[in-house]
């Protein structure tokens, strides 16, 4: 956590130097939250909004540390974003998945489970205000599993792999009882197993498969967006079953430096451990 708490405090200096440009850039809360694998988006799904404020010719981006507490399982993850011309988004992330509980019953040495996420994500065409088509953003995300022995000894084929998604926003101002309404939708290419925490590919199935994710949100001022997310999550591994995540979140925007997110996470069965649901906070810095 020590990095974390570094990293955010390099991004609130410059969060100082380039108050300026945030003032002249795009409207709050329209660069989003940062999800779970360090890409703009809102909790568990990506958007096709890139990360911070930057506009054409300007530069942004964002650091954040989440964390999420289920009955027996805690995430924890760090990572940040930098957004070229709203162009091309860059994004590292690192997760650590607390597992003590399963570690216990099953006598394992091992308690934590390590992943590294690197991300780039493009906006090919549309604006998520300012055109009828919405804004349709293409990413990839490698990750790499460091702790795969026990991956491996439950079935998984690979320590690291590369996900490819499509995403599509769109913000429709009035669009829900005179509040403003976003929706977004997600195709992604995965064979991850728990996001890749549990390693990649699996005895049951070893391909990529075609997933379906989507989010919704209403805006209930420019401050507080109420949304809600569904992600469907491949079933590799023999082991266990993988159900699908979903979650409603709150998110706070008190400016475009900052911004603060908790949800009510339902993440299924993980690892035989059955309905894993709990809490998510978040906390990112913008500019």
């Amino acid at each position: 956590m020590g990095r974390t708490f570094t990293l955010l405090g390099l991004l609130a200096a410059t969060l100082s130097a380039h108050a300026y440009e945030s003032q002249t850039s795009r409207f709050l809360a329209t660069g989003a939250v940062t999800q779970i694998e360090g890409t703009a988006g809102g909790g568990i799904v990506p958007m096709a909004v890139l990360a911070g404020y930057a506009d054409r010719e300007q530069h942004g981006g964002s650091a954040f540390t989440s964390r999420v507490k289920t009955d027996d399982y805690s995430l924890s993850v760090f990572g940040a974003a930098y957004n070229w011309r709203n162009r091309i988004e860059f994004s590292a992330a690192q997760q650590n998945f607390d597992l003590s509980t399963l570690s216990e019953a099953l006598s394992l040495g091992h308690q934590e489970l390590r992943q590294n996420i690197f991300g780039i994500k493009v906006r090919v065409t549309g604006d998520l205000l300012y055109t009828p088509q919405p804004q349709i953003a293409v990413g990839v995300l490698y990750k790499r599993q460091l702790d795969f022995n026990i991956p491996e000894a439950v079935g998984a084929e690979q320590d690291d792999d590369i996900d490819v998604y499509v995403a599509a926003s769109k913000l429709f101002l009035g669009g829900f009882f005179g509040r403003n309404l976003l929706l977004n939708g997600v195709v992604r290419a995965s064979r991850a197993n728990q996001g890749g925490l549990v390693g990649f590919g699996g005895d049951k199935e070893d391909t990529h498969q075609l997933l379906g994710e989507a989010s919704a949100g209403v805006f209930l001022n420019k401050h507080w967006l109420i949304n809600g997310e569904y992600r469907q999550m491949p079933d590799n591994l023999s082991f266990a079953e993988q159900k699908d995540w979903s979650d409603v979140f709150i998110a706070w925007f008190p400016n475009k430096q900052w911004s603060v997110t908790t949800a009510r996470v339902d993440l299924g069965d993980i690892a035989t451990l059955e309905d894993q649901t709990g809490w998510y906070l978040s906390v990112e810095g913008s500019f």
